[in-house]
């Protein structure tokens, strides 16, 4: 290869990666305006993406350049650490013996999903004490119906189209005087659920996509029924959003509420392998709590036909002469990042 064409694919390489660049920075002002948050969504394969550009560029003329860009794109994979997908098993989490542990399964279904019996079967053998759902369609009202009997304490959400609602099921009881509710759009269900005498608000959330899309404003929307969760409570859905995102930030600062270590890649597009989702995807199935509520773990779970994969959560609830000591306590004792399926 001459040298004229090495120049000019190396200048090439230098105009790519300094665009990647110019992307990373702006995900960063997420804050500022929508636009800007959407590139954050994409801050690890962008990384990867100048990294692989840089390392070349460090034998041509643009080394310090290259260099530079070495730096700043591991400054930024640091900040999207603990959603990055581990390649090694994680140690078990020891579950508190003074409390009861609870679970809670979080699934956006697909409104399509050509597989339902799946989703039945996981929901079976996994046996969460609180189930929340996004992309319920009607064809899922049938199919949930199946398990009215196991949770028979329920709120299902219209969303306008008919496809995108969401839904709350409970084996626990629904706290007496108290009535679960839908919010704007079907964006949001809400129940105040007895675990063990103590009173838990558990919500399902399912955002719409980011920037063009209305998910800002949806979010907007939103901002009353997330204050008026109560002092211990769980939130959990399709935020279609990442976890370093300025997106997922409001909706807890909204909510008075802490996001839990992400469990990993949950989404790719459908088309593409399982593997390629826990490995590449994105990490946008999110699980907030605020108050006597304990995140003890999250687990990814297998396929069940959704273009998102399960998190199975397991949590323990505080009773009011046991306080945490800090805010941090109080949303997270432990975090199991290990995926694998439940039998």
């Amino acid at each position: 290869m001459t040298g004229a064409r090495l120049n000019m694919m190396a200048g090439l390489a230098f105009l790519a990666m300094t665009a990647l660049s110019a992307a990373l920075l702006a995900g960063f002002f997420g804050a500022l305006h929508p636009a800007f948050d959407s590139f954050s969504h994409f801050r690890i394969h962008l990384s990867v993406l100048m990294v692989l550009l840089a390392l070349p560029l460090l034998a041509s003329s643009y080394r310090l350049q290259a260099a530079a860009a070495l730096l700043f794109a591991v400054a930024c994979l640091a900040t999207t650490a603990s959603a990055l997908p581990r390649l090694w098993p994680q140690p078990a989490v020891a579950k508190p013996a003074d409390q009861i542990v609870y679970s809670l399964l979080q699934m956006n279904l697909r409104f399509n999903n050509p597989t339902p019996k799946k989703v039945l079967s996981l929901i079976g053998r996994t046996n969460p004490d609180v189930i929340t759902l996004d992309e319920v369609s009607a064809m899922w009202t049938t199919e949930l119906g199946y398990i009215a009997s196991a949770y028979p304490y329920r709120i299902l959400c219209p969303y306008p189209n008919r496809m995108f609602g969401v839904a709350l099921l409970s084996r626990r009881p629904f706290v007496a005087d108290t009535a679960p509710r839908c919010e704007p759009r079907g964006a949001m269900a809400t129940a105040t659920i007895d675990f063990g005498g103590s009173d838990v608000d558990v919500a399902a959330i399912h955002l719409t996509w980011p920037w063009p899309k209305e998910q800002y404003w949806q979010i907007g929307e939103l901002a009353q029924p997330l204050a008026a969760l109560g002092e211990t409570a769980i939130l959990a859905g399709d935020c279609n959003a990442v976890p370093w995102s300025a997106a997922v930030r409001r909706v807890a600062a909204l909510g008075g509420l802490i996001l839990m270590p992400s469990a990993g890649p949950t989404w790719i597009h459908r088309t593409l392998p399982d593997f390629l989702r826990r490995y590449a995807g994105l990490p946008i199935d999110q699980v907030f709590s605020k108050g006597g509520l304990t995140i003890l773990s999250s687990t990814r779970l297998e396929d069940t036909g959704s273009d998102h994969l399960p998190v199975l959560v397991e949590f323990s609830v505080r009773t009011g002469d046991k306080q945490p000591h800090d805010e941090h306590e109080s949303a997270l004792a432990a975090h199991d990042l290990q995926d694998k399926p439940r039998g």
